[in-house]
């Protein structure tokens, strides 16, 4: 499964617009977010890609959880969204 990686200086509307693409292609995927202000940017994609699918008769699903991952040899903890069509 893919995994989209945002940041905290990610454009929404371009994360959604990857995520839209993804999901039309496959039905679902990995959003992957380090931080505040990355969760807050890879929410807002979200919200905007359910707009972007919709017309498709596409509804988005996002399922929250914790994962751990290696940055520069350090731990970190991240919040992955694993986004479905529903």
């Amino acid at each position: 499964m893919d995994v989209l990686k945002v940041s905290a200086q990610s454009k929404p509307k371009s994360v959604a617009g990857a995520l839209a693409a993804v999901i039309r292609e496959r039905g679902s995927t990995e959003i992957q977010a380090v931080g505040a202000g990355a969760v807050n940017q890879a929410v807002k994609a979200i919200a905007i890609a359910r707009g972007y699918v919709a017309p498709n008769g596409i509804d988005l699903i996002a399922i929250p959880a914790f994962t751990e991952i290696t940055i520069d040899g350090e731990e970190k903890t991240a919040i992955r969204f694993i986004v479905e069509a529903r």
